[in-house]
């Protein structure tokens, strides 16, 4: 039991008790007490209630010589500030006063409009067994259990990485890259779990607390797919490799080709293409999917939704244009144009102009980037940037200045939008007013309130597509601070470093260092 005290009332003074802790319990303190006596307005000596509280042998003690109508048994309730829980601290009554019953203090509870939670046996054990000067958790909420969206489990891998590996003998193996999602007509290609909306829960006053808004969702049969009747399942209808593209799954086939030349023409396909063999000079090849080269890249033209990978590589002989909604990974690139929306693995670049959506890794024995312009938005990672010819060779990293002049056209629009927006809504709202009334318009009226009514649909859809891209370039702009370049052995004096827009030209020698901006500058330091 915690120690307690006990008022003596009822004769020209005003006393009190202090009893010790028993079997472990807490020490009573100067502030529980000081907080009841001035409720109460009992006036005392602090030094002569200290005294009592260190001494706590229960012997009375005076703590004026005024008297003091006897105190009933009461107590004092402590509600958290969520409103989840409260706990009533007891007091004894004074020797002369009367005790609490049970019913008064469910009456008082429910005159607090406290209804919810309350604990009946803690209760009744204090007033079977009274402890004062202890707090009881009398009453506990309900908390809420938050739900959680629905979302779509996929039953293969979502992002392939091409990642070529490091022979022994520092060559790099483009060959093994387990790039394809192989799947057989009849197999499980994603579930989907539906929303939970959770549980609201329920404060001591009774009041509701509902989970926050959870959002569904579902899946989206692409080609050669087929959903189960619940929409839960989705199975591959084909056999073939399975790709996600804009939340849409989709089973394609691959397409092989001895070469792309005179015999095959111009290739246009839906899934993936793979070529044994060469990609002669002026043809094309278009995939909806991945492109895979065994053979060398000449003077052609290759575009894919996805990956593209060229076991040997690139020789575009200025007219090499490769782009990848992907990744891309490439034996050598040169004399070329490559671009992809994901990143780009080669062993070297020479005299190309190669654009990454993430990053640039150039690595393997040579591992060199020499003339030509490499951009990234992320990293770009070689071991030797330039050559000791000079070659003029630029490397850009962060986000591209176009983008920084589309976000500020697009502020500018956003605010004009809703700038005419706000002028034409009025109108709007007094026209439908009018309508709903009764009234009627004149065929001019009719005219212009249908133009109006027009123009609002097109402002709003308008700004909310703007506002979607807006959304999209800040999320690149905030990627873009940490973009940085590492050399993991030489860069040359005439190499041009843009991070940014900030540029730096190259006069002495670099090696193995990275890259980066700092206080607004292009700074260089150790890897």
């Amino acid at each position: 039991m915690n120690g307690y005290f006990q008022l003596v009332t009822g004769g020209r003074e005003t006393g009190i008790r202090i009893y010790p802790p028993t079997d472990g319990g807490d020490s009573l303190q100067y502030d529980a007490v000081k907080e009841y006596l001035d409720d109460r307005a009992i006036s005392f000596v602090p030094a002569v209630l200290n005294d009592a509280l260190t001494n706590a042998d229960g012997m009375l003690v005076i703590l004026n010589e005024s008297p003091t109508y006897p105190e009933r048994e009461s107590y004092k309730l402590t509600i958290s500030r969520d409103r989840m829980q409260v706990t009533a601290f007891f007091y004894a009554p004074s020797e002369d006063g009367e005790l609490m019953t049970p019913k008064e203090f469910i009456q008082d509870l429910a005159y607090r409009e406290i209804t919810f939670g309350i604990d009946s046996e803690a209760i009744q054990k204090f007033f079977g067994n009274r402890e004062y000067c202890k707090e009881f958790v009398i009453a506990k909420g309900r908390k809420t259990r938050e739900g959680c969206d629905a979302k779509v489990e996929y039953n293969f891998k979502m992002n392939l990485r091409a990642q070529p590996t490091m022979r022994e003998d520092g060559s790099v193996d483009y060959f093994n890259l387990n790039m394809i999602n192989h799947v057989k007509k009849g197999d499980k290609l994603a579930m989907l779990v539906p929303e939970d909306p959770g549980d609201p829960g329920q404060n001591i006053y009774g009041e509701i607390l509902k989970p926050h808004p959870v959002k569904p969702t579902k899946i989206k049969a692409g080609k050669n797919t087929k959903l189960s009747e619940d929409g839960l399942v989705l199975y591959a209808d084909a056999d073939g490799h399975v790709t996600v593209k804009e939340g849409k799954v989709t089973v394609s086939n691959v397409i092989q080709f001895d070469n792309i030349d005179v015999s095959t023409g111009n290739i246009n396909y839906d899934g993936s293409v793979e070529v044994k063999g060469t990609v002669a000079t002026g043809f094309s090849v278009k995939a909806g999917a991945n492109i895979i080269v065994k053979g060398v890249v000449e003077g052609a033209s290759l575009k894919a939704g996805n990956d593209i990978i060229l076991e040997r590589g690139i020789n575009g002989m200025s007219k090499g244009d490769i782009s990848a909604g992907g990744n891309i990974v490439t034996k050598f690139i040169e004399n070329a144009r490559v671009n992809a929306k994901g990143s780009i693995t080669s062993e070297s670049i020479m005299h190309s102009t190669v654009s990454s959506g993430t990053e640039i890794r150039v690595s393997g024995k040579r591992g060199f980037i020499a003339g030509g312009r490499c951009t990234a938005t992320d990293r770009i990672i070689a071991k030797v940037l330039g050559s000791e010819m000079g070659a003029s060779t630029l490397i850009e990293v962060g986000a591209d200045p176009s983008i920084k002049l589309r976000l500020r056209e697009l502020t500018k629009a956003i605010a004009d939008s809703q700038k005419r927006l706000e002028a034409v809504t009025p109108t709007i709202d007094a026209i439908t007013k009018r309508l709903r009334s009764g009234a009627t318009l004149t065929p001019e009226q009719t005219r212009q309130a249908q133009q109006m009514m027009t123009m609002h649909k097109i402002l709003t859809s308008q700004l909310e597509k703007n506002n979607a891209e807006l959304a999209e370039i800040q999320q690149k702009l905030a990627e873009s601070k940490d973009a940085y370049v590492i050399v993991e052995g030489t860069a040359y004096p005439g190499t041009t470093i843009q991070i940014g827009d900030q540029t730096t030209t190259l006069k002495t020698q670099s090696q193995y260092c990275r890259f980066e901006l700092r206080d607004g500058y292009v700074k260089t330091g150790a890897i």
